[in-house]
């Protein structure tokens, strides 16, 4: 099955205008958000130029209501224009060296990542894929007709996981052509969506969608969430359609630097997801992505919240602990058996391969002076430059 281009519908739906009436640039940023002292304009300039800005009106609206956790993750900063650490990448976990067609990642044996759009409902500063999020011209109906081919040829693929981008955004009519392609492979036994879209923008889940979603059977979802002030009367409604429908639904969350390194807040956001019927399955240590260092907390903090979950909440709660190796290593569970060295510089992590990776810190900032004791009796602290 060749896929069409897709047609506009004469109305336009209620998610679709969300999307539009939201923020999309610099100018539009600033009707909406104050600038914060110490942010020089041209910097932020210079990220939202390398890295497009996307807050949809209903996030719009959230973030206002909620403050600093959820504007954190979206508001563009100057910092993102820092260099960070040598470690940093535009594509820190190497997906386009396993990338035998444009769009599709082919690490692990028996399974696939299918891109289908750059588009995403919000656009994470903190994004892995930043690089390429809301870019034109990266994933087209060929790149995807390309990478459905790859699939067909290769029938030690059993399961793909659409992503991109975020696969919601796609319009129903695509979304459903793409689908059925890959249902029509013999091979293929599962089919999976990442998304973002419950989370940020619930009003793109309807019952048409839902319908069209039903009809692929075993299909999974893993949805995006970062705290618990994400988790809506809207968004619970969304998921509860899609529970509805049939499809086992996912979490995955980010470990993000004065957004949700607390292990209180993490405990509700994983008990708020159980009561929209959404199980925790990943809590992904940061990526190493390029301009994003401010969002890195050590892998003391992210071992602190698993303590702090492990035992004092229902196991159903609690996630799996992950770094995702630098380089390409793929996804790898902290655990004694699978973090092999922890210092303040590293953490040096196993793969399922046996091979090794190496997860350079967050270099902790230097402690103001003022802060230190008192040194010799002389009632002043002592500070090396």
């Amino acid at each position: 099955m060749r896929l069409r281009p897709d047609k506009t519908p004469m109305t336009e739906p209620i998610w679709l205008k969300l999307f539009r009436n939201g923020v999309s640039d610099a100018e539009s940023l600033a009707q909406h958000v104050e600038v914060q002292p110490g942010e020089l304009p041209e910097k932020l300039n210079a990220a939202i130029a390398d890295y497009p800005v996307r807050i949809n009106d209903y996030f719009v609206r959230l973030m206002k209501e909620k403050g600093a956790p959820l504007a954190l993750q979206v508001v563009p900063s100057a910092a993102e224009m820092e260099p960070g650490v040598e470690a940093h990448y535009e594509d820190p976990l190497a997906e386009e060296a396993d990338s035998p067609v444009r769009g599709l990642v082919h690490r692990y044996p028996d399974r696939v990542l299918l891109m289908v759009t750059t588009q995403c409902p919000i656009y994470c500063r903190f994004c892995t894929r930043k690089r390429i999020i809301g870019k034109p011209g990266i994933i087209s109906t060929a790149t995807i007709e390309a990478g459905i081919d790859y699939i067909r040829q290769h029938p030690e693929i059993r399961d793909v996981l659409l992503s991109g981008g975020d696969p919601l955004m796609v319009k129903d009519e695509l979304l459903e052509r793409i689908l059925r392609s890959l249902r029509a492979i013999p091979h293929l036994e599962v089919l999976r969506i990442g998304t973002r879209v419950p989370c940020a923008l619930p009003q793109r889940v309807t019952p048409e969608l839902c319908a069209i979603l039903k009809q692929f059977h075993p299909l999974y979802m893993n949805i995006h969430f970062n705290h618990p002030d994400e988790i809506t009367p809207e968004v619970a409604q969304a998921c509860g359609l899609l529970a509805d429908a049939g499809i086992p639904m996912g979490s995955q969350t980010v470990l993000l630097k004065g957004i949700n390194d607390d292990p209180e807040i993490m405990k509700q956001l994983m008990h708020k997801l159980l009561t929209i019927r959404v199980k925790p399955y990943y809590l992904y240590q940061a990526d190493l992505v390029k301009g994003t260092e401010h969002f890195r907390t050590t892998v003391e903090k992210g071992l602190e919240i698993m303590d702090a979950l492990q035992g004092h909440t229902t196991g159903f709660a609690v996630p799996k602990y992950v770094i995702d190796a630098p380089g390409g290593g793929g996804k790898v569970p902290v655990t004694p058996q699978t973090l092999i060295g922890l210092s303040p510089e590293s953490a040096v992590i196993k793969n399922y391969e046996g091979k090794t990776y190496k997860y350079p810190q967050p270099k902790e900032p230097a402690p103001d002076c003022a802060d230190l004791p008192a040194s010799n009796g002389t009632g002043t602290a002592s500070c090396e430059r």
